[in-house]
């Protein structure tokens, strides 16, 4: 019997994960605008087509980046996304997290199975060993999602990012390789 091979990079009970294509944008800024609500004033994905193209082609084509999206496996309807941003090799072995659920995929659990598997992506085939995840105190899905992977809180950082025309305070969240196996 010939081997069917998935077209995700990993798989959980209700999702997969791949990388992002150009071919997404009307997908992916269909759901953004759908979500608009849901999201600020945390998060600001990609609401038109050519927003998409440069967002998109940053994380398919710069190497310090890897952007998955999270498809139901029933469907592949895109979930949400999880990106990977300031990949640093040597010592550090380390990237940051920033990730966003769309509206119709919201509380259902769904991105923290996906979150599992960028997790064991991330620690698997990318070789890193730490993640951190930076977020903004009052976002308590997000801390939620963080602390319900395994994340640890490791600090806060007054005005640390520009967002929404302000400088906003965040918390610092991670994990390493051994906490996650000893989690």
């Amino acid at each position: 019997m010939p081997h069917s091979q998935s077209r995700y990079l990993a798989e959980g009970p209700r999702v997969g994960i791949r990388h992002f294509t150009y071919g997404d944008g009307p997908e992916f800024t269909a759901r953004a605008r759908q979500s608009k609500d849901l999201h600020h004033p945390w998060l600001f994905p990609p609401l038109t087509d050519a927003a998409y193209a440069g967002y998109a082609g940053r994380l398919i084509e710069d190497p310090t980046k890897a952007g998955f999206l999270v498809c139901e496996k029933d469907g592949g309807a895109i979930a949400g996304f999880i990106n990977i941003n300031n990949i640093v090799g040597g010592g550090f072995q380390c990237g940051a997290l920033g990730y966003g659920a769309f509206a119709h995929a919201a509380r259902r659990g769904l991105m923290r199975e996906g979150l599992d598997l960028v997790i064991g992506y991330a620690f698997g085939p990318l070789r890193l060993h730490r993640l951190e995840i930076n977020v903004q105190p009052g976002n308590a899905p997000s801390i939620a999602l963080a602390r319900g992977a395994g994340f640890r809180l490791e600090g806060f950082s007054p005005d640390m990012i520009f967002i929404d025309g302000a400088w906003r305070d965040h918390e610092r969240w991670a994990i390493t390789t051994e906490l996650r196996a000893t989690g």
